[in-house]
């Protein structure tokens, strides 16, 4: 084969292989964009199913932290005897079980959230127990030193419950 021979050959052969190229790429690009679009509508289908079921685990978290907050907890849950040790085990029991009823809600939300409530929960628990290291002899008297306790500082409930609201507020 000539020189002269080669050169119609590859005169011939590089439009078909530029014209083949430039189709390989918009079928790509074409591809490429049915996958996201139909991606997205999936997306939109599952968020209108499973927003709302998001949203009750995050409303049943508020509610699990208004319920473990000091002076809610404290009203509610009353002495059933002037032992503060048993006050102190009821009061820890009353926050357990709160939270074993409300577990299965961290599969709605973000780790980070999750463990931002089980650390307000951790937290006021050692609130009730650094107040029962106190001198008081009674379950009244130890209800009154925990209120006291909360009155100096933020609570745990509160800082969670602030951060709870700020993630519902991304979701939109």
């Amino acid at each position: 084969m000539s020189s002269d021979q080669i050169f119609q050959l590859f005169a011939y052969l590089l439009p078909s292989i530029v014209t083949g190229a430039i189709a390989f790429y918009f079928f790509r690009m074409h591809t490429n964009n049915e996958e996201g679009r139909r991606r997205f509508l999936l997306h939109k289908d599952s968020q209108k199913d499973t927003l709302p079921v998001r949203l009750q685990a995050y409303e049943r978290m508020v509610l699990f932290l208004e319920r473990i907050a000091i002076p809610s907890l404290v009203v509610r849950v009353a002495p059933k005897s002037k032992d503060k040790t048993a006050y102190e085990n009821l009061l820890t029991k009353t926050i357990e079980t709160e939270f074993d009823h409300n577990l299965t809600q961290q599969i709605y939300m973000t780790d980070e959230c999750w463990n931002i409530i089980k650390a307000a929960k951790s937290a006021t628990i050692q609130m009730i127990r650094k107040a029962a290291m106190s001198d008081t002899d009674s379950a009244d008297k130890l209800r009154e030193d925990i209120l006291n306790e909360t009155m100096e500082k933020a609570s745990p409930s509160a800082t969670a419950l602030s951060y709870v609201k700020k993630e519902v507020g991304e979701l939109w």
